[in-house]
């Protein structure tokens, strides 16, 4: 069995798409997925499985727009793969504030192009680094008011979600007790 990190993107923000994560955990029993767990209600759960990534994707994928009608990307990393991410963050300094570190998980690679005018929107003390299809985020004035975090998706032109650092630890913390 190994274990996985499913990131849903775009549930339960605003009081729209709400999906409940009791819901969810029972959904994903039934289909077959082991120690289930969730993790607040933006779509953060924590399984294991004997399936591929890709394959956990379209099972989840299919009975999730059921489910719920309606679809949200998914984002897959196993453990192996969260725990390096976190063990290659280039902003140790800022794990001490949640709120000022991102780990932005994309699903594809960006275009140098896209880089660049992702570079370009920055402003302050913003300051990233992409490592592994992972895009380090570090916005010490906060998220909500960062030209970076507002130009991820339109810039960089790749499936992706963000989750705040406390989020990526505490992710890494329910997969190692599984």
């Amino acid at each position: 069995m190994t274990t996985y990190i499913v990131l849903f993107r775009g549930i339960n923000v605003g009081g729209k798409r709400v999906v409940k994560m009791e819901t969810l955990r029972t959904l994903l029993i039934k289909a077959g997925f082991t120690d289930v767990r969730t993790y607040i209600q933006s779509g953060n759960v924590v399984l294991a499985s004997n399936q591929t990534a890709r394959r956990i994707n379209e099972t989840i994928s299919a009975l999730f727009s059921k489910a719920f009608g309606f679809e949200s990307r998914i984002s897959i990393r196993n453990v192996d793969e969260w725990n390096c991410m976190v063990a290659k963050n280039p902003y140790p300094e800022a794990s001490e504030s949640a709120k000022s570190l991102h780990a932005v998980i994309l699903d594809g690679d960006p275009t140098d192009a896209a880089l660049a005018d992702f570079t370009s929107k920055a402003s302050g003390k913003e300051s990233f680094t992409l490592r592994n299809r992972v895009l380090y985020l570090y916005t010490p004035d906060g998220f909500g008011t960062s030209k970076l975090a507002l130009a991820l998706d339109n810039a960089l032109k790749v499936p992706l979600t963000a989750r705040n650092w406390r989020t990526v630890l505490m992710l890494q913390e329910i997969a190692a007790s599984i």
